[in-house]
């Protein structure tokens, strides 16, 4: 079984500023690796926001990831924890404004979904974003794992967590 979960930002950018696939390819090599052996997954909606466009990076998850490795999150138990977790983001209206509250909540968005779903698997979650608990204009993931006591790291803290190198 995984251990952890990954967000479109770990790909994203990755790519994107901090290891371009054409420079940093055994950063990539790392990712394929935990894959492979099933220490990493994402989710299928983190796979829609992936592939709204198509460049490099979704040549190179085309190329290198199976497609197991975006699994399904429609699933009976991870809807009713997606459930709480929209109902909890509801239930913060006297902090974040409505269209933060909206934006989290919209069905494409994947950021509930991968929450609930670490939750539902006991996996950590892993992203770029970054707690900010006083956040009126965005619900950030840090935050709601904070609230449903889901471990959350960055990249390079699950790299260390699990003490690989590349």
């Amino acid at each position: 079984m995984s251990n952890f979960v990954l967000d479109a930002n770990c790909f994203i950018q990755a790519h994107r500023s901090i290891y371009p696939i054409d420079v940093a390819s055994s950063f990539w090599e790392k990712l394929k690796d935990l894959a492979d052996r099933e220490i990493i997954v994402s989710i299928d909606k983190v796979y829609d926001e992936l592939f709204e466009n198509e460049d490099e990076l979704t040549d190179w998850i085309d190329t290198h990831l199976d497609d197991s490795f975006f699994r399904e999150t429609e699933t009976d138990s991870v809807l009713a924890q997606y459930q709480q977790v929209v109902s909890w983001a509801q239930s913060k209206s006297d902090q974040y404004l409505p269209g933060a509250i909206t934006e989290f909540m919209e069905y494409d968005n994947a950021d509930a979904w991968l929450v609930a779903y670490a939750k539902v698997t006991n996996q950590t979650l892993v992203t770029y974003e970054v707690s900010s608990p006083n956040s009126q204009t965005k619900i950030k993931i840090p935050d709601v794992c904070n609230a449903f006591n889901i471990p959350c790291v960055n990249t390079i803290e699950m790299l260390r967590d699990l003490s690989e190198t590349f």
